[in-house]
Parts: structure tokens; sequence; C-alpha cells
């Protein structure tokens, strides 16, 4: 017996959080009968568990890294017919759905797999996973401008969390300079809005690395299934990194 927002994170529904959405808004039917308690336990194998009046069906859970290109959406699908990252997986069958986001205009590695519990975890800030970001910026920021990236920057909906930033190389006269960034959060535009929050724009921006996955062996468009080594130590990495933060006050 499982608790009821697992097994639906589980079948790929939505993130765990969501799903508990879907159960207080009375979306979700446990034998015909409709369930408002968080926390029912029920048997995935025996209970027939509907949400929007559709059948569940439990998958295998899989997962991908896409080095995704810029002029794609971060999205299962878009009303304005722009191309979506999940048609860049040719040949995956499973239903799955990104893990976090990127920007329209940012490249970069982007996971994407039907395990809405751990994409829920990954996602969250509390679970201090690295992503590391590389930007071309105009101009070069000074130690002073890096230090305050990598400490906190005042944005208009808060002060970003500590994280890490150095600078890679110049070019064209120190024009432009090539800047990564490690932060733990994953807010709208928020590296952009950081870098220019200290007077050096954006140019460029791609994700590198997120935990200790990597975009090696890959081409902008190109994508690779995670092994079962890769997801046990993510998985492991989480677990660590709650228990390196202590019981929750």
């Amino acid at each position: 017996m499982e608790r009821l927002q697992k097994v639906l994170a589980h079948a790929g529904v939505a993130s765990r959080r969501h799903c508990e959405e879907l159960i207080a808004q009375g979306h979700v039917q446990v034998n015909g009968k409709v369930v408002h308690e968080q926390g029912i336990k029920v048997d995935p194998a025996t209970d027939k568990i509907t949400v929007k009046g559709r059948e569940i069906v439990l998958e295998q859970h899989v997962y991908y890294l896409l080095y995704k290109p810029t002029g794609v959406i971060t999205s299962a699908s878009d009303p304005q017919g722009r191309k979506v990252v999940t048609e860049l997986l040719v040949g995956v069958k499973e239903r799955v759905y990104p893990v976090g986001r990127l920007d329209y205009d940012t490249s970069g590695l982007l996971l994407l797999t039907n395990d809405g519990d751990l994409a829920n975890k990954l996602a969250h800030p509390s679970y201090e996973i690295d992503k590391v970001y590389r930007a071309w910026v105009k101009g070069v920021p000074s130690q002073d401008k890096l230090k305050k990236l990598a400490t906190g920057i005042l944005l208009e909906d808060g002060m970003t969390s500590p994280g890490a930033s150095k600078l890679l190389k110049t070019e064209q006269g120190n024009a432009k300079a090539l800047i990564e960034l490690t932060i733990h959060e994953g807010r709208n535009r928020q590296v952009r809005r950081m870098c220019a929050a200290i007077g050096h724009p954006v140019l460029t921006l791609e994700r590198v690395r997120l935990g200790f996955l990597t975009l090696e062996g890959l081409r902008a468009g190109q994508f690779r299934a995670l092994s079962k080594q890769e997801v046990d130590k993510l998985k492991q990495g989480l677990v660590q990194n709650r228990r390196s933060k202590g019981p929750k006050a």
C-alpha cells in the first residue's frame, strides 16, 4: 500500500505537490469515489484510480538527458505552435515532461522524465542541486560584481540564494566575457536577471551541468537515456543533500 499522491506522481500525472492539489480539488477518484483526504493509502495493483475521469496507468520510469538548443520551448505542448522539447525525443514512447525549465533563448542540459517524485525534488531549491551555467555577458564583471553574484542579488522577487561564480575568459578587447555561475534555484530567467542587475547583460546562456550530469558526448538537439547507475546516484545525492540540511523546523 502506498500514499495516493505518491502513486499519482509515480504514474507521471504530475509532481507530488501538484498531485496533492488535484486531490484537494476533488479531481481524483479511487474505485469510483472522490477522494479529498491527503495521505490515503491505495494499492495501485488492485485499486482503480482516475484523475479527471481518466484512469492512470503505471508506467516504467524513464529518464532522458537532452542538450536543448535555443529556439525550443521547455514544455510538452505550446498553444502558439512553437517547437517543444518533447518533439526532439524521437522514438521515446513514454509521456515525459521536463524537470524545471530553460528559456526559449537558452540552451543546455535539460532532464525529462515521467518520474514526478524525482522531478519535483530535483527542481526544488531545498535539495540544493547544483545548476551550472556559462554565460557570455556584455563587458567584464569586476571581482566585486562576481562576488555579488555568488553571495546573492536582490531581484524584484527577493534575494537570490548563495552560489558560486567565476570569470573564465574575455574576448574582443574586453567587450564581452564568459562567466560561470552556479545556482540552486530555478526562478524565471534568473541568471539573465542576476547579470543584468550587476550591469552586465547576458548575450548567450547555456546550462552545462546539473548535479554531476554534463553534456559530454552530446550536440545540440541530441539526447540520451540515463543509466541505472546515474539514476541511483541522483536519488542518493538528493537523500544526502536533504540529510545535510537536518530536520525541518
